[in-house]
C-alpha cells in the first residue's frame, strides 16, 4: 500500500542577497511589485525588504519590455500585488539568475503525512510529492515523517532496509519514492 507525503510551503522563502545599507544577507518578500511605465515600455520589479534594517531592494522581473508583450492577466496580478505570483517568480530560475539571488527555505515549509497509521506496518512504501521546488534532504523528511532520528535513518540506509532510486543523502526538490523495511 502506497502512502503519500506532501512537502508544501508555509510562507515565502527568504531571499539571500547582500544589503547595501547594513551588509545583512537576508531579505523578506511580501508580494509587492513595482510597475514602471516609460511610454510603451515596462519595467517590473519584485520588492524585498532587508530583515535587519528594512531597506527596500528591487528584484528585476521584466526590463524594458513592450507593454503589448505582457499578458493582461499577468499585468492585473502585478497591479494587485498577488503573493502567489511572487512565490512563482521567486522560484523562477531566470529571475534568480538575473538578480543573482538564492532562496533560504529554512522554516518555510512543512511535511504533511497521512498520519501515523502507516508506522506499524512491516514494509512502508512512500511517495513524496513537492508542491514547490523546495530543496530538502530526503533523510530529514524520512526522519520527520517516521518519527526517527537522522542517525537511525542513516543506519537503515546502510543496512539496506531503506532504499530508493533517488539519492537519499543529497538535497532533492523533486518527487521521489522510497521503501522502508522494519
Amino acid at each position: 500500500m502506497l502512502t503519500n507525503w506532501v512537502v508544501m510551503p508555509t510562507c515565502l522563502p527568504l531571499v539571500l542577497r547582500r544589503c547595501h545599507t547594513c551588509a545583512s544577507d537576508r531579505f523578506r518578500a511580501d508580494g509587492r511589485f513595482r510597475v514602471n511605465a516609460n511610454h510603451k515600455l515596462l519595467d517590473i520589479w519584485l520588492l524585498v525588504l532587508c530583515t535587519t534594517c528594512g531597506e527596500t531592494a528591487k528584484l528585476t522581473v521584466l526590463e524594458r519590455t513592450h507593454v503589448r508583450s505582457v499578458r493582461p492577466e499577468l499585468l492585473d496580478r502585478l497591479h494587485d500585488n498577488d503573493p502567489a505570483l511572487a512565490a512563482e517568480l521567486l522560484q523562477d530560475p531566470v529571475v534568480r539568475r538575473r538578480n543573482r539571488i538564492a532562496l533560504d527555505w529554512n522554516d518555510a515549509w512543512r511535511l504533511d503525512t497521512d498520519g501515523s497509521a502507516h508506522l506499524d506496518r512491516e514494509v512502508i512504501d512512500v511517495s513524496v510529492r513537492f508542491v514547490a521546488r523546495i530543496p530538502v534532504r530526503p533523510v530529514r523528511l524520512i526522519a520527520e515523517g517516521c518519527g526517527l532520528s537522522r542517525a537511525e535513518v542513516e543506519r537503515l540506509i546502510t543496512e539496506g532496509n531503506l532504499f530508493s532510486v533517488a539519492r537519499l543523502n543529497a538535497r532533492l526538490s523533486g518527487d521521489f519514492t522510497f521503501t522502508l523495511k522494519r
